[in-house]
Order: structure tokens, then sequence, then C-alpha cells
């Protein structure tokens, strides 16, 4: 048969193997649906204790299907679960309708809402990754011989020849991608020298990272009441907290058994969290089964590396709810924090906890450096720790500094300063504004 190229018009088969988590997913799946533009038609659910091996369903499930198929015009029937590329196949030839399962609707949603080229990239290697898999004994037409005037070849049947051309076309995207993840860690070295920390919004889809994320940073990120509205990572500098400039970085949601394809094609991407110095776990509070999310996103946290990270969780949506918003625990130890990303609620809480949290990692404060000290000033601009600078009276500079704690101390010998840079004199010093009469280096200029 031939497949369509498209379909809109959508049934959603529905195989139910535990009743307990049967609404919730089915939920998940018709708004997976409607975030690809899909116009779902009618639910069919199909209670079985395990799956069939030809269709996934029962043959009387099969045969209610097309009966509801013919009912309401559907171009299209949505699996909920991954079908084998058998079941797939066999579906599609007794129903004489094209069949999408899971997978492979998340996959036509990251294709849709990929943006950069690494999104790019990444989705079209995780559709093939996919697609390898369906073409083993696909389709009639692989399987037989190339024949006919001007047709025929060195003898390959055409499955061999799908084969090689879509691992060739792997290897390139490999290469492609290799190429651009060193831009990637070229970008992030650069960020790590600025010693500024990086803290990564992580959570299930849907649950208000970028909406968070623009509210922090006053950006203007995709945020949508869609699944996946957000795929490129993205990072910003949040400013104004009392422990210096912190990055932030909003990164793709996650969702229930996120297809593995996926997981392996945004490994680079997913760096950026395994990097971070802490995570907030941004939490639908309003969702009943977010005890289940935050279950969900552990595991891939875990999978991708990065279950060694501190972690902080943020429940959203707090105006949904009749809890007010605030701090969950105490400050030595918050176990939470409650906050609306829509009006604002409990953001004040949450940039206190950074504050405190990266206060203690951090030196912030007023030094004076001597003329004949100029190599310690060149090596406080490489580290790109200073964020203000004076020329003071005696042909020396008042300089302003944020570094990491640990790095004091092996910059004290830095031009014959033993004892210079402590970190007594330092908070003695972090109130010492430049005199009225002391000019900037570019007011000399």
């Amino acid at each position: 048969m031939d497949r369509e190229e498209r379909g809109d018009r959508a049934i959603i088969l529905h195989p139910v193997f535990d009743s307990r988590l049967s609404e919730a997913a089915l939920s998940e799946f018709t708004e997976l649906a409607r975030s690809a533009g899909v116009e779902v038609l009618a639910v069919l659910q199909a209670p079985r204790k395990r799956a069939d091996p030809a269709y996934m369903v029962g043959k009387g499930k099969v045969d209610e299907l097309i009966d509801k198929i013919d009912e309401t015009g559907a171009d299209l029937v949505l699996v909920s679960q991954t079908l084998s590329a058998s079941q797939e196949r066999n579906l599609e030839k007794k129903i004489k309708c094209r069949v999408l399962d899971r997978t492979t609707l998340i996959l036509d949603i990251f294709a849709q809402r990929a943006r950069t080229f690494e999104g790019k990239l990444q989705v079209e290697l995780a559709q093939l990754r996919h697609l390898s898999t369906r073409l083993v004994r696909g389709w009639t037409h692989l399987e037989r011989q190339k024949g006919g005037i001007g047709l025929r070849g060195p003898g390959e049947t055409q499955l061999e020849t799908d084969r090689q051309l879509l691992g060739a076309r792997l290897r390139q995207l490999k290469s492609r991608l290799d190429k651009v993840e060193r831009q990637r860690d070229t970008s992030r070295q650069s960020r790590l020298r600025s010693r500024y920390p990086l803290v990564a919004l992580v959570g299930y889809t849907n649950a208000g990272k970028s909406t968070l994320f623009n509210k922090l940073t006053n950006s203007d990120v995709i945020a949508e009441d869609k699944l996946f509205a957000t795929l490129d990572p993205t990072v910003r500098r949040l400013d104004g907290l009392g422990c210096g400039p912190l990055l932030l970085a909003d990164t793709v949601g996650f969702v229930s058994d996120l297809p593995h394809d996926l997981v392996s094609a945004f490994r680079s991407t997913l760096q950026e969290t395994r990097d971070a110095d802490l995570l907030l776990h941004v939490i639908d509070a309003a969702d009943p089964e977010h005890a289940q999310r935050e279950e969900e996103v552990v595991e891939v946290l875990e999978s991708i590396g990065a279950e060694a990270v501190p972690v902080l969780r943020i429940y959203n949506k707090n105006d949904l709810t009749e809890f007010p918003a605030g701090l969950l625990g105490s400050e030595d130890d918050p176990r939470g924090i409650r906050v609306s990303a829509l009006d604002g609620s409990g953001l004040d809480v949450l940039k206190e906890v950074l504050e405190r949290r990266f206060s203690s990692d951090r030196i912030i404060g007023w030094i004076d450096i001597p003329p004949q000290a100029a190599r310690l000033r060149a090596r406080l601009f490489q580290m790109e720790a200073i964020e203000e600078e004076h020329l003071n009276g005696s042909g020396g500079w008042k300089i302003r500094i944020n570094l990491p704690s640990n790095e004091v101390n092996q910059l004290a010998s830095i031009g014959g300063l033993e004892g210079r840079l402590v970190r007594s004199q330092l908070i003695d010093k972090s109130e010492s504004k430049p005199e009225p009469w002391e000019k900037t280096a570019s007011d000399v200029e």
C-alpha cells in the first residue's frame, strides 16, 4: 500500500494494560496529539492483559477501529503505545489508514519545534535511527530486485540500497553534530571561565519552565500551553542578585517514556544540565499526577548522568492551587519553593534562596591594587572577575571583584601580594565605595 503523505484528522487508539494509569496516560497522549496540530475525532480504548504480537490490540478491536474510521472519515490513527515495525505494518495493511505510534508522534513534534541548526540535525538523526528499524521487512517493494529498462543495478535489493543510503546520511549527520558540539563546548568553556554559576531549569514538559525563565531574565523565549513548546536550550544572565550574576539555562522538557533515540540525539544539548551548579526542578503544582511526573524526570536525569547535581524543587503554577506561595522547609535546608511564574508570587523568595546558595561560594568586594601589581590586575581581567574598576590616587586601581572563593588564595602570590587577597580583608572592604574624586579607567582614556 502507499502511505498518505500527511493526515491531521485522527482517531486515538489507546491500549490499556494498567487501568490505574490509563486516564493520566490518555490525557497526556491527547495533549501530545494537540501539540502536533492533530484534530482528534474519537478515542478508542482497548483494555488488554498483554500486547497482541500482530496488532498490539485484538482483531475484534481492529474491526471496531475500521468501523470508526468509516464513521468519522479519519485519515490517521494514533496509537498511544510504541509499536514494533511488524505491528505498525500489519495495522496499516488491515485498516488502510496511516498509523503513527507514540515515538513517531513525539519525533514529529520535535521536528516541528526545531529552530536552530543543531536542533534540526538532532531531530533528523533521531528520526533516521527510528526509521532504520522500520526498513527491515518494511514494505513489499523493498524486497524486490530492481528491474526494467534503465533500472537494472548490480543485483542489490531495494532494501539494501535504502539501508546503505540511510547509513551514509547517519554518518554525515553525526559528523556535523560533532562539529556543532565542539562549537558548543567552546562556548561552554567561555562561560566556565567567566566563573558565573550555571543554574539549569529542568522538569516535565509544560510545567512552566519557559515562563519562569522569561520572568526571571526578562527574556522572550517561546512559552505556550503546549508540550515541547521549547526545544532548543537558551542561556541568559540573571542579574540583580546579592551573590553576583548567575547564568540561567532553559532546557527541553521531559515526558514519560521519552524515546531512547531522542535522549541519545540530544545528549550534547543536555550537557547544560550535567554541567550546572544547581538544577531548578520545575513542577506543575496544579497537576494531580505531579508526584509521578517528578519520578519520571529524576529517571531521565539519571539516564543523562546528572543525578549528582544538587536539585531545588520549584512548585510552579501555585496560583492554581490553594496553598500560599513561599518557602517549604527552613532557610538553611529548603525543601522547595511555591511560586507562580504567571503573577510573580514567590519569585522574591526564589531569588533570596539563590543568593544564599551562591554567596557563600564567591568573594565579592572592593580591593586596592598598587601600580606594581599590574600582573594581578591582568590575571583578574583574564578570569573575567572584574565587575568595576576605578583609578585611585596612588596610581593603582580600586577594583570590585567577583570570583569563586576557592580561587582567591591562588591569586595571593601573584605580584608579591602574599596575604593581600584574603577572605577577611575582602569582607571588611566589601562596602568600600570609590571616593567621588576617583575616576574610572574609561574616563581617563
